[in-house]
């Protein structure tokens, strides 16, 4: 038997719960808290602010309203397509290195398929 590889397009973002988030015109602004030792020092000696405020593009609030745990990313795509046509190819590399950057961040989890 083989294995079958996974494609990432199968796999579902599912928008991390930790992570407050809310629309200002149109927008999504991610609420990031900085916790930690390092985070702490940082606030104490150089004034660095507790929380970050993540403003996302039109391209990233539109796909950050979706990312619902239940769309995958094959159907992100499709949705992206439909929603700004010509304006967001190439569809599928932008798309999977957005992805991967919001997964890196821990913004978001990868539900298997």
């Amino acid at each position: 038997m083989s294995r079958r590889k996974k494609n990432f397009l199968d796999y579902t973002p599912v928008r991390n719960p930790v992570f407050a988030w809310r629309e200002e015109d149109g927008t999504v602004v991610v609420d990031m808290v900085h916790t930690g030792f390092y985070a702490t020092i940082a606030q104490t000696l150089f004034h660095r602010p507790r929380v970050s405020h993540i403003r996302l593009d039109e391209y990233g609030s539109f796909l950050w309203r979706h990312m619902d745990g239940q769309t995958d990313v094959t159907r992100l795509g499709q949705l992206l397509e439909a929603e700004f046509g010509q304006d967001a190819q190439p569809l599928y590399p932008r798309l999977v290195t957005y992805t991967r950057t919001l997964l890196g961040n821990k913004f978001i989890t990868l539900k298997e398929p």
